[in-house]
């Protein structure tokens, strides 16, 4: 080989070196530069917490930590801005105040040949079909033989559902009369049923957690814990919400879990297994602040139903196994 050869190739080598330790300099030059932000959300209700992201704006920050605006509430600063300067975030209550009102337009006196002619503008008809809920009833049955006295709940209310037809009149695109011309029945409502039963001296928790016709009872606070646990594990759908909670009742049923508990709630509450234990995301959602289907599924299941015969589950992506709502369910080796 020649000279000339030898060398035009140690300049490529050379060259080829130079471009790749380029390349590698870039590539790590840009990592450095990726900005990790401590971010404090305070939430409608005054919980402050601390999350550590990379990402620049509220909606993002919001949505890498599975917060959701309810639909009285807002956020500063609002969700298409960046992240302020002091890294914070806050949920806040809308007030009366803040709701808009719809703009109020001045009449002038004077009545026009064309402000006549609205009046007479042609009259559409259309066909409007919507679902009314149908509310529970309470109903209370004295059981009770001596004087002192406890209400415990056998049955949870559950909301039916009607689907009403309406014949609607529209001028001017805005309604002027709605009538009702038909309704069927899609779920029926079942009735919530308390007894008033003779006080009995609470000896520890297992002893008040009774059972009825195989299913659990609790009270109405015990059970908000129950729907807001089982939302944030998943809050997806109904049956999301249903697989989760069916969980927390195989793991009740299993001699396998006995350890953690005969019932649902102290499946919830035990170390290292649900969000209960993991993190208080979980309260932000008490008092009601979920889906009505979330508390459809979790009282279904306590009276009996189910959608799975798994004993656990993870976010989808992190196992194999049945997806159902966003997570994984199967049964650990």
């Amino acid at each position: 080989m020649k000279n000339d050869d030898k060398a035009s190739i140690s300049l490529k080598k050379i060259i080829s070196i130079s471009i790749l330790f380029i390349f590698i300099m870039t590539v790590a030059v840009r990592a450095t530069n990726i900005k990790i932000n401590n971010v404090k959300i305070i939430l409608a209700s005054g919980y402050e917490m601390n999350v550590l992201t990379n990402k620049k704006k509220v909606s993002e920050v919001l949505d890498e930590n599975h917060i959701i605006l309810l639909e009285d509430e807002k956020v500063t600063p609002d969700l298409t801005s960046e992240l302020p300067d002091n890294n914070t975030i806050k949920i806040s209550k809308i007030t009366e105040e803040e709701i808009e009102l719809p703009e109020v337009i001045e009449t002038s006196k004077e009545v026009t040949v064309d402000k006549i002619l609205e009046t007479y503008n042609t009259i559409i008809e259309k066909i409007v079909v919507e679902k009314v809920k149908i509310p529970y009833e309470t109903i209370t049955k004295n059981v009770a033989t001596s004087g002192a006295k406890q209400d415990k709940i056998v049955q949870y209310g559950v909301d039916g559902l009607k689907e009403v037809t309406y014949k609607v009149k529209y001028q001017n695109e805005k309604e002027i009369e709605k009538k009702e011309i038909s309704s069927k029945i899609i779920r029926e409502p079942v009735n919530k049923i308390v007894e008033v039963r003779d006080k009995q001296q609470v000896v520890s928790r297992s002893s008040t957690t009774t059972r009825y016709a195989g299913k659990w009872s609790y009270s109405e606070s015990e059970l908000d814990l129950l729907c807001a646990i089982t939302a944030q594990e998943c809050s997806s759908s109904y049956e999301g919400a249903l697989a989760v909670i069916t969980c927390a009742c195989n793991r009740a049923e299993s001699s396998r879990w006995s350890y953690n508990g005969t019932d649902p709630l102290s499946q919830y509450k035990a170390k290292g297994q649900f969000c209960y234990s993991i993190d208080n995301y979980w309260r932000r959602r008490l008092n009601g602040n979920y889906a009505s289907y979330v508390k459809r599924a979790v009282i279904d299941a306590l009276n009996g139903k189910r959608n799975h015969n798994y004993l656990s589950f993870r976010a989808a992506g992190y196992a194999s196994g049945v997806n159902i709502g966003g997570n994984v369910y199967f049964n650990a080796m």
